[in-house]
Order: C-alpha cells, then structure tokens, then sequence
C-alpha cells in the first residue's frame, strides 16, 4: 500500500543518503542520486520528503551512525565521561566522522537544513535531560546548573579536539572533562563525596 513505502524503504533511504553526503558533500547531493543507491523510484523520495533538506533532516534524525544510549552511571561524572567517550567514537569513526563533519558543513549553507539540524540537537539535549535530573536528586548539582551550557561545553571541546585541532585523544581525556565540567559539588571522579565551596572534601569528625 503507498502508506506503507515510505516507511519500509525509508532504512535503505536514509543510509543512501547518509553514504552519499559524507562522500560527496551537500552540493553534489541529490535526491536522484540517492534513489540511486537506496534502488527505489525518485518520486517515492519525493512522496515523503519533497526537497534535499528535508531528506537529509530525516535521514539525520533517524542515523544510527550518531545515535548513542545515554548513560546511567549513578553519578553526574560517571554519565559525563561516559557520553564524552562516545562522543569521541563517533567522531573519530571514520565514516560517522565524515557525516557529522559535512552534516554541519551542509547547515551552514541552507536556512532549512540548519532549522532541522538544530531539532536533531534539540532531540538530543532532551534525551539527556535526565542526566541532570538524576544527579539534582543525588545531590550532585547546584541551583541554578545549566544541562544545555554542561552538554554545549562537553560537545564543543571534542568536535574542536578531534575535527578542528586534529590532535589524538588521550585515554584520559574523557575523565579530565567531565572533571572540569562537574560542578564543585556533589561527587567527585575520586569518589570522595561532597565538596566544599572551595573545592576541598568535607571532614567528619
């Protein structure tokens, strides 16, 4: 049934198009191209996603390639090493590092494309919300934390540690930042318990 083709095909679409934005980029991308590839008729591509931002936002959305589980450690610095190391792994991963890369590249060049990029952000950040709340329940985060500016400054300095500098990825590295992001209170990696305002273990006793 027509109801039915868009989503039965829509794996073999949205991989086509994934494949061929990271091996051609944005401009050479095109919808014939990727019914092409996905061995489906161009007007199904059409039926559903009626430009080339609009095919790419979905495939984007539905990209296993950048989806990873958010953690669930049992501690904010737990769950905050744990996404940076994912993180890295998909954007040292060859071919998820050549979408991520022409992904952002391809936004900065079309109003539309940018729109759905920043909902498949957005999709994201809610997905790892409950990081947060988790750790204000454990006492790990003070009044007044901001989730996106943690996750913005966590994102950030891997794309310019791995896409910008180019430099290798120490072992230690996801640890070392999720340390400087943890707020100065709550646990810490060394698993010492609460911090005080100074950043020294309280005492007892």
């Amino acid at each position: 049934m027509p109801m039915q083709s868009g989503p039965r095909r829509s794996a073999e679409i949205f991989d086509a198009t994934l494949r061929l934005l990271a091996e051609r980029g944005y401009e050479r991308l095109t919808i014939e191209g990727v019914a092409d590839r996905a061995g489906v008729n161009k007007t199904t591509i059409y039926r559903w996603w009626p430009s080339k931002p609009a095919l790419l936002g979905a495939a984007l959305g539905g990209a296993p390639l950048l989806r990873f589980a958010v953690p669930d450690t049992g501690s904010l610095h737990g769950d905050l090493t744990a996404l940076v190391r994912a993180l890295v792994d998909v954007l040292t991963e060859s071919s998820s590092a050549a979408l991520a890369a022409a992904a952002l590249g391809a936004a900065s060049q079309n109003p539309e494309l940018a729109a759905l990029v920043q909902t498949f952000f957005a999709d994201r950040l809610a997905a790892e919300l409950p990081i947060f709340r988790r750790a204000a329940a454990r006492g790990e985060l003070p009044d007044g934390t901001d989730p996106m500016l943690v996750i913005d400054a966590l994102a950030g300095a891997v794309w310019v540690r791995v896409l910008l500098r180019r430099l290798p990825v120490e072992e230690d590295f996801a640890e070392n930042l999720a340390t400087l992001l943890c707020p100065r209170v709550g646990t810490s990696p060394a698993a010492g318990g609460p911090r005080d305002t100074d950043g020294t273990r309280g005492r007892t006793g």
